[in-house]
């Protein structure tokens, strides 16, 4: 057994040791990786419906595929639910069937996108091969929730049972939603906790320059990040900006506290989730957990519950930047680009943190509220978001300048930015694109965004 699963097999010994599990993540600036994950929506090409999980051409059916390529099924009573290799990358499946990437912890932009470009490659291949396509947006554009299967995991079985007790789009969030996300290492607790403002304070500037969800059903919605605007009545419990992260004496313990009044889902045992849907992990540390009276928990259950918190930014022993809408295909690689020159060069973490450091909290959670209807146009003080995001996208731009990563060609990591400043530049964002294409040359149908935007 090696370490690593050695120590999820302990015992929980108290608040202390899971505020040292948070501090065990971090480390020197050497050994920082960039992980990038997305997810995107499979579809069958002659009818755009989506995919159930059996069949010929359903989503076991692509999984197996995919094993061609060296990936090792992971099962779940039989069934794969996920593919993994040795190099930590992980294929893993969201609730109605979304495929996401869970990339490999690298060194540099070139490197994550290389992943990015050969995992896509792959898809396609066995795309091709059982007639399916597969789109990158932010929310299904066509389908409404009673339309969308349910995979064969035990945890998204939990889940959709307590969701709607807590919110009214919870089961929209878990079946109709893709998202893009970074997750970054840290140094230090106050790095953590500078670098953890800095991304939840410009979230919402992400959020606009990535939106691209406009429509619901066939029509547009209202919003052009109506996957944002669907966290916003999900549960309230474990999700949102967190305001705590800007007050004095934040740290490790108190975001440990945050996930300890956070309510439990489920807690995982010889191959089942046992439904724990609305108790307490502290309980569970007293022997008291009604799902599991008298067993107190291992640190594989703590591990297990920090990934049912699902705030803008998320702190596990790393970052994880949350708030962008699934995407094409060179805005996949722009996103970690964005965050690693923010966060990962001291000058421009500095530059960032003089950006943000004097915003409220007011502000920040009224730009949270109306970035999802109005992105780039949200007034912000005496302008709006579009000059704060070309700001934001400068300073990334020279943090990735002094980072001086090269590729063979001898190209740094700023090239990966273009296609954000030609969005911040223009105002317009991926939504503003498909809303003008369905005004126009779709004429009032969803249906082209399958032939013109798949992957």
């Amino acid at each position: 057994m090696t370490d690593e699963a050695q120590a999820k097999n302990e015992f929980v010994n108290g608040k202390a040791s899971l505020v040292e599990y948070m501090e065990a993540g971090c480390k020197p600036k050497e050994s920082w990786r960039i992980g990038t994950e997305h997810e995107k929506f499979a579809y069958h090409l002659a009818d755009l419906s989506p995919l159930d999980y059996e069949g010929p051409t359903g989503v076991r059916a692509f999984l197996d595929g995919l094993t061609r390529y060296e990936w090792t099924p992971v099962l779940e009573n039989g069934n794969p639910i996920a593919l993994s290799k040795l190099d930590g990358s992980f294929i893993s499946l969201e609730p109605a069937g979304q495929i996401e990437l869970s990339g490999a912890a690298v060194e540099t932009i070139h490197q994550t996108c290389d992943e990015v470009t050969g995992h896509l490659q792959q898809v396609k291949a066995i795309a091709r091969d059982l007639g399916i396509g597969f789109i990158g947006l932010g929310y299904h554009p066509k389908w409404v929730s009673a339309n969308q299967p349910w995979m064969p995991k035990g945890r998204y079985k939990i889940m959709r049972k307590y969701m709607p007790q807590k919110g009214g789009l919870g089961l929209e969030m878990m079946q109709n939603t893709c998202t893009v996300q970074v997750n970054l290492d840290f140094e230090s607790e106050a790095a953590m906790v500078e670098m953890y403002r800095i991304s939840l304070a410009l979230q919402p500037v992400a959020t606009a320059l990535w939106a691209n969800s406009p429509f619901k059903q066939g029509k547009p919605v209202g919003y052009l990040s109506y996957r944002s605007h669907i966290w916003t009545d999900t549960d309230p419990d474990r999700s949102g900006m967190l305001p705590f992260v800007f007050e004095d004496g934040f740290g490790f313990e108190r975001y440990v506290d945050y996930l300890l009044d956070m309510p439990m889902y489920f807690v995982y045992r010889d191959g089942t989730y046992i439904d724990a849907a609305g108790q307490s992990f502290r309980d569970f540390m007293d022997g008291k957990l009604p799902a599991l009276p008298g067993e107190k928990p291992l640190m594989s259950d703590w591990i297990d519950h920090m990934s049912t918190a699902f705030p803008e930014v998320r702190l596990k022993q790393f970052l994880e930047m949350r708030g962008t809408d699934g995407g094409p295909w060179s805005r996949l690689c722009a996103l970690p680009a964005f965050w690693v020159g923010l966060l990962y060069d001291s000058e421009a973490r500095a530059a960032a943190w003089d950006l943000v450091k004097d915003w409220s909290i007011d502000e920040l959670q009224s730009l949270r509220d109306e970035v999802p209807r109005k992105a780039l146009t949200t007034p912000f003080r005496n302008r709006t978001l579009k000059e704060v995001a070309l700001d934001a996208l400068q300073i990334s731009h020279k943090g990735l300048q002094n980072r001086e990563r090269f590729d063979t060609l001898g190209m740094d990591e700023t090239h990966f930015l273009k296609p954000m400043f030609q969005t911040a530049h223009s105002g317009l964002t991926p939504a503003d694109e498909l809303l003008a294409a369905y005004e126009g040359r779709w004429e009032g149908s969803i249906d082209p965004v399958f032939q013109e935007y798949p992957y």
